[in-house]
């Protein structure tokens, strides 16, 4: 994870989960305002375990990119079979990987078998995931105390939201607000991790004052006067409240947008019915009505009839 591509493609994966859940959690409120329950995650049409699917793909290509694929030597280990100082974090992000392809594998086969506490513990495997992504980022092997670490330090806020909020969701399923708050940070996650990827590799984004030093075969953001790293940092505070008002706005106005459209649609699918009701209760009086003008007019007519039977006889 330790590149550009490294943190631009995990965040392009939980940008896409946590837009899908989003769009899924508003579109269902909207439809069922009364009768909405949250899910884990949501099948699509045409393949119902796809974000599952892509979730354990995505986890398995993590965890080859960074302990098979990325190393110069193709595996992780030392010569005597250790972990070196270099892959150390490495390790850590294959871990955070690992949670994640646990989480939706295990969801796939409670979908399976349907057990009845299906629910509450695929939302806790999913919580469990956070925290152990939260646990290694916050013990992480890097550089805690430069700009690298201030994104860091960030990204657990969000972690932790997306922990809680899943965590909340066993007891509260039936609460739109925390779904709500838990695809806002699932994206906001993604955000932020693609944020890392162009802000600490790209070097025309790098703060004032600081540069691009290779230690340990990656590259790191140094500075070269405390004051150019208290700038640093500082911008990327200000990085942080700009996008985090800006996934406000958006998370509130997808909302409301589809909420417009979908209940709409279920404003003119009722009135359809009722029409339709009404024309068959009209039907239903007019044809009562028609029937005692026909018992008239054939009375009328057998009256008619009776002189010309009486002139015959």
């Amino acid at each position: 994870m330790g590149s550009l591509v490294g943190h631009v493609i995990p965040g392009l994966g939980f940008l896409v989960i946590g837009l899908w859940h989003l769009f899924n959690l508003i579109k269902l409120h909207a439809l069922n305002p009364k009768s909405f329950t949250s899910s884990p995650w949501f099948p699509t049409s045409r393949m119902r375990y796809l974000e599952l699917f892509l979730i354990m793909g995505g986890s398995c290509t993590s965890i080859a990119m960074e302990l098979f694929i990325g190393p110069e030597s193709h595996q992780p280990l030392d010569s005597d079979g250790t972990i070196p100082t270099t892959h150390l974090h490495n390790f850590e992000h294959a871990s955070i990987s690992l949670s994640f392809f646990i989480y939706a594998a295990f969801a796939f086969l409670f979908d399976q078998i349907q057990p009845k506490a299906h629910h509450g513990i695929t939302q806790l495997l999913g919580a469990l995931a956070f925290a152990q992504e939260l646990l290694l980022f916050h013990l992480h092997s890097t550089d805690h105390m430069g700009v690298e670490g201030q994104y860091h330090l960030l990204l657990q806020i969000i972690i932790l939201v997306s922990m809680l909020t899943t965590l909340m969701g066993i007891s509260l399923q039936k609460s739109f607000l925390v779904s709500f708050v838990r695809s806002l940070g699932i994206s906001f996650q993604g955000i932020w991790l693609m944020v890392m990827g162009f802000a600490l590799w790209t070097p025309s984004l790098i703060a004032k004052g600081c540069f691009m030093n290779s230690e340990d075969g990656h590259f790191v953001v140094r500075c070269e006067t405390d004051h150019a790293l208290y700038r640093a940092k500082a911008l990327v505070n200000l990085q942080f409240s700009w996008f985090t008002a800006a996934v406000v706005v958006f998370g509130v106005s997808v909302y409301l947008a589809l909420t417009v459209t979908y209940t709409k649609k279920v404003w003119y699918w009722s009135l359809g019915k009722m029409e339709e009701e009404y024309d068959d209760d009209d039907d239903d009086e007019s044809r009562q009505k028609s029937r005692p003008d026909e018992s008239k007019s054939l009375i009328h007519m057998g009256k008619g009839s009776t002189p010309g039977m009486d002139i015959e006889r």
